[in-house]
């Protein structure tokens, strides 16, 4: 794995870093109407699929041979994996019949993320905001797992590959995390005036309020 030579490679996958700036002005403008009760659960089912995908992960690697420790306990995988997992993290050593498996798996997580952002909102930018609101948890999430149980990252330098999808993106582990910590927090914000004020959530029943 190369190190990116910007922020992130593709070069298209820096705009992210738009993402949480463009969506706090907007709602600033256009306040969301999420209820605390339904981004409360929202955020407890995306802390619970981050940890799941993290496992899922260690599950991947200690199969093909790549985590030294991994007969033994958690405490073993971490101390002994933790210098070599940056390492072994490569596309090379993937089979290719599992880096297919891996890019079906990222579309059906995004398909899950997707459907429980339809779920929990009326209108388009509620559902997009929760759809934010969800992924920047589990990705969160995601690191957090990792860091527990492999001892990795060992700092926000290290290198990653975020997305198989259309291509692989790689970045530097803070690069993902500052996106999604900012955007979750932009979501927050977002949805204060309702939380706050109750009233002033009222049902969609004209066709423009659906927007």
């Amino acid at each position: 794995m190369h190190t990116p030579r910007c922020w992130a490679e593709p070069w298209w996958v820096n705009l992210l870093a738009l993402v949480p700036f463009v969506v706090f002005f907007y709602w600033r403008r256009n306040p969301l109407e999420l209820p605390g009760k339904v981004l409360f659960f929202a955020g407890c089912f995306a802390v619970a699929f981050g940890y799941v995908e993290g496992s899922v992960v260690v599950y991947l690697r200690g199969a093909l041979g790549m985590l030294p420790g991994i007969g033994g306990t958690l405490a073993d995988v971490a101390r002994l994996s933790s210098s070599v997992y940056q390492q072994a993290y490569t596309l090379d050593q993937f089979p290719k019949s599992l880096t297919r498996m891996e890019t079906v798996r990222e579309a059906a997580t995004m398909v899950m993320l997707i459907s429980v952002a339809w779920l929990s909102g009326r209108r388009w930018r509620d559902r997009w905001a929760m759809f934010l609101f969800t992924f920047a948890l589990w990705d969160m999430t995601y690191y957090a797992s990792l860091r527990i149980t492999t001892g990795w990252p060992l700092s926000l330098d290290d290198v990653d590959v975020l997305f198989l999808i259309p291509v692989p993106w790689i970045a530097r582990v803070w690069f993902p995390l500052l996106i999604s910590g900012l955007t979750a927090l932009a979501v927050v914000i977002g949805t204060l005036p309702t939380v706050l004020h109750p009233a002033m959530e009222a049902p969609a029943t004209e066709p423009n309020q659906v927007l």
